[in-house]
Formats: C-alpha cells, sequence, structure tokens
C-alpha cells in the first residue's frame, strides 16, 4: 500500500523554527556539558524567535530569503461562489 502526500517545499517560515529549536538544543546541552555559559545562546535564540513571530523577519530569514529560500503563500482565496454575498 503506497501513501501519497503532497510535496512540501521548504520555506522560510518552516525553516525559521526549525532552526531555533535545533539551535536551543544543542546549546542546552553544551551547557550541561561545557559552561553554563552556552545559556546566552538559548536566551539569544529564544529572544529572536520571539521577535520573529510579532514581526515576520529575524536576522536568519533575512539570511535565508538571500540565500534563495521562498516565503510561503499563507493567503487564502476565496473561489469565485465564495466570499462576498452578492446584493440582492
Amino acid at each position: 500500500m503506497t501513501h501519497s502526500h503532497p510535496r512540501q517545499n521548504w520555506t522560510v517560515e518552516r525553516v525559521v523554527p526549525l532552526m531555533g529549536g535545533v539551535m536551543i538544543l544543542l546549546s542546552v546541552a553544551l551547557a550541561v556539558g561545557l559552561s553554563p555559559w552556552w545559556l546566552v545562546l538559548t536566551g539569544f535564540v529564544g529572544a529572536n524567535l520571539v521577535f520573529y513571530s510579532a514581526v515576520g523577519w529575524c536576522p536568519a530569514s533575512l539570511l535565508m530569503e538571500r540565500a534563495g529560500l521562498p516565503r510561503a503563500s499563507c493567503r487564502v482565496r476565496n473561489r469565485p461562489d465564495e466570499g462576498n454575498p452578492r446584493p440582492a
């Protein structure tokens, strides 16, 4: 039996939280194994994620766009038969 899943493209909106999560896990592991000063990186990444969710960009997202990673188009389009009601 085969399952067909729609192909999901990597976009800035998907990669920013992924990269943030990886960096937080890495910095916590480094803080446990080497020095608690690595928690500064955890705070920096967390602050950037909050900033990204508030304004829609962060330094990492700008670098990703410059590298050619596309932005997701999240706009919902109404079908012609939906949306605004026709005047009577």
